[in-house]
């Protein structure tokens, strides 16, 4: 691989890496603030005899965005759960060769079925600006589903980062990827 490949690969793994990592810290917060929400909920609930249909939503907003919006996160730090029976074992060679086609044969095709599957849904609940079927419930359920294609657009991007780091890596292609 010319030297200008390299340089431009490791460029863009950078900045992937860098977005995913800077959304993954942001949402990263939305747990503390579900704590804060739920112990609200309850005390209010049960103290004051106090409902909102809406704040008992946001939780579970809160919950689908961090899920959806750290996944790619979690791949960057190669946090999801995984058999590794086989793959502990390998070198860093075959390990980098495992992960390059793990990545291109399973991860890219689910991510993209994601993002394609999505596609209608997310345009149908903004066309009518979809809000919950709760009375006094959370009204911006169409951006919450947005969320859906977006996981699998960072997915997809943290994906060919992961792809092609560990091709630089199978390759042996050392320069600090």
């Amino acid at each position: 691989m010319s030297q200008s490949i390299i340089r431009f690969t490791k460029k863009s793994i950078a900045s992937i890496d860098a977005v995913n990592e800077w959304l993954g810290r942001c949402v990263s917060w939305l747990t503390l603030l579900m704590v804060l929400v739920t112990f609200s909920i309850v005390v209010l609930r049960y103290a004051f005899n106090i409902g909102w249909i809406a704040m008992q939503e946001s939780v579970a907003f809160m919950h689908a965005l961090v899920f959806m919006l750290a996944a790619a996160y979690t791949l960057k730090h190669d946090a999801h759960v995984r058999v590794d029976i086989v793959y502990q074992k390998c070198s860093l060679r075959v390990r980098a060769w495992i992960d390059f086609f793990g990545t291109l044969l399973l991860l890219l095709p689910v991510a993209g079925f994601i993002l394609w599957s999505s596609w209608d849904y997310v345009l149908n609940s903004w066309s009518i600006s979809e809000a919950s079927r709760s009375s006094g419930g959370l009204p911006g359920v169409y951006l919450l589903k947005t969320a859906i294609p977006a996981m699998a657009l960072l997915l997809i991007l943290q994906g060919l980062a992961q792809a092609a780091r560990s091709l630089l890596t199978a390759l042996a292609i050392r320069e600090a990827v």
